[in-house]
Formats: C-alpha cells, structure tokens, sequence
C-alpha cells in the first residue's frame, strides 16, 4: 500500500469524492424511495439509480482492466482507515472534554 497519495488530484482524490457521493446518493436514494410517496418516491428512485451509475462508471473507469489507473481497493482500504483514525481520535478527544468539564 505504499504510495498511496489522497491529494493526487487526478485519481485518489477524485475517486474517493466521486465513490462517497455516489454511496451517500444510493443511501439517501433508496431511504427517500423506500419511506418517500409519490413524487418523493419517485425522486428517491431517481438519486439511487443516479448514485449507481456514478459509482458503477467510475469503478469500470478506473477499475481493473488490464492496467488500472487507480488501485480502487486500496484506495477505499485506505480511505476506510482514515476515516476510523479521525473518528477515534476526535471521540477520544470529546471524551477527555467531558470528563474534564463533568469534574470541574
């Protein structure tokens, strides 16, 4: 996994903004289409149909052909971490707040 670099404008960067909107457009999509009705459903429908296609473009775009432009795996392995390292590092850092304002 070595090399890998989110500010590399052209792939990581991209991929991983281009990945969370769609997964976030299939969430909100099908919780809109699933509780929505009428023409609510029917946008529900549309923002997952929309976030597949993003998401599944992309993936065939930079996916693993016979030399992909971006290591699609490590990159989500990679963003997944992150992502666990800032959300522990900020609760911890919440925790040692409200301790040291429930003690004063």
């Amino acid at each position: 996994m070595a090399g890998f670099d989110v500010w590399n404008p052209i792939m990581n960067f991209v991929t991983i903004l281009l990945l969370t909107f769609s997964l976030f457009l299939v969430i909100t999509g099908a919780f809109t289409a699933y509780f929505g009705s009428g023409k609510s459903r029917k946008i529900g429908v549309g923002l997952l149909v929309g976030g597949l296609i993003v998401g599944v473009l992309w993936g065939w775009y930079t996916g693993p052909g016979p030399s992909p432009s971006v290591d699609l795996v490590g990159v989500v392995v990679q963003s997944i971490g992150v992502i666990v390292a800032a959300v522990v590092g900020a609760a911890i850092a919440i925790g040692l707040f409200l301790l040291a304002i429930m003690k004063s």
